[in-house]
């Protein structure tokens, strides 16, 4: 067992969401599914009650907890990525899969969770500071997905 593990709270889909990133993402697995021994305020006996998966090499837990607590923008997966080709494929996915594009390189999956699909060339700029950073900042602020070829030129100036 992890020293720390993430863990998220869903309505009652945690197995789905865990398989769903397993599938979509690199160093991503299921592992144990448990079930509750007994019924519970949201659930039955029987019914999943946690399930242990790896995002990105990321260890977490899905809990089937109900409705009460909602995901928020407050957290996030930020992954990054190397190209346009790969931004495109994860961003696809989520929002492909009933999932909702936001802003700023931001989106939400079916779940509720909440994903930043972030280029390098994004976070580089970022770190490279001054003009060059600001200039990728400004052409950030407009996108949805992020355009790579767009934040590269901003760099350029």
């Amino acid at each position: 067992m992890n020293k720390n593990t993430i863990c998220i709270w869903y309505d009652k889909d945690a197995e789905a969401a865990a398989r769903f990133y397993a599938e979509v993402f690199p160093d991503s697995s299921v592992g144990a599914v448990h079930r509750a021994p007994e019924d519970y305020p949201s659930g039955k006996k029987g019914d999943v009650l946690t399930v242990g998966f790896t995002v990105c090499g990321i260890p977490c837990i899905g809990l089937n907890g109900g409705p009460v607590f909602k995901q928020s923008e407050a957290f996030s997966f930020q992954i990054a990525t190397e190209d346009q080709a790969e931004t495109d494929r994860y961003w696809n996915a989520i929002v492909g899969n009933g999932g909702q594009e936001s802003a700023c390189g931001w989106c939400k999956d079916k779940w509720g969770l909440n994903w930043q699909i972030t280029p390098r060339v994004l976070t580089e700029a970022m770190a490279a500071g001054g003009e060059e950073a600001r200039r990728a900042f400004v052409a950030m602020m407009d996108m949805g997905k992020i355009d790579v070829a767009k934040i590269e030129a901003a760099r350029r100036g």
